[in-house]
């Protein structure tokens, strides 16, 4: 009878299953850059590969999608291609007290079909830069080559303020840093596993 009564409890008991999960490396070919602009000129700063064993990890449930792993970028690492911009963004982003940008994965809005032709997504992460952490939407372009590498494009504008920085100035002021900065990144990820 107790055989039967537990039979019956678990019969109606939900059931998450996992459709689908992929775990990926990722690739040392993988950057990223943030854009800005001051009221003279734009300015590109970057990291032009990652020296980092990384791996991101998706999975698929009922319910989710979710997208699990981190990148963690030294800010030593960033080059404006001009010296004094370069020092005065890394003084900025207090890299001293905090030497690393970092990008949580948490989530995407659907499961990549991983095609060639780039497939628009959209996802939540949390960004964490000079002690202070945001979660932000990010929107994504992922695409597969024929390699089978898989190419995951993200995009997102922010602001010096969302972390509590005052943008940089030169010359007493004559040359200001606007707030907005984009942050563009392009990872490479290899099946793992």
């Amino acid at each position: 009878m107790l055989f039967v009564f537990l039979a019956a409890v678990l019969a109606w008991a939900p059931v998450s299953k996992t459709k689908r999960s992929a775990k990926w490396a990722v690739s040392g070919n993988s950057s990223l850059q943030v854009l800005g602009s001051t009221n003279v000129n734009k300015f590109t700063c970057g990291i032009s590969s990652y020296k980092r064993f990384d791996t991101l990890e998706i999975t698929e449930t009922k319910n989710a999608v979710a997208l699990t792993g981190s990148l963690n970028l030294s800010l030593e690492n960033f080059d404006c291609r001009n010296p004094v911009m370069t020092r005065d963004l890394r003084k900025t982003l207090k890299s001293d007290q905090y030497p690393d940008l970092c990008i949580t994965f948490l989530n995407l809005s659907k499961m990549p079909t991983l095609r060639q032709k780039p497939e628009a997504i959209t996802g939540w992460v949390d960004i964490e830069l000079a002690g202070t952490r945001k979660r932000v939407e990010v929107n994504y372009q992922i695409s597969v080559d024929a390699q089978g590498l898989v190419h995951v494009d993200g995009t997102r504008d922010i602001t010096f303020a969302d972390f509590n920085l005052t943008p940089p100035t030169k010359f007493n002021r004559m040359v200001q840093t606007r707030q907005k900065l984009t942050i563009s990144f392009s990872l490479q990820l290899k099946a793992v596993g």
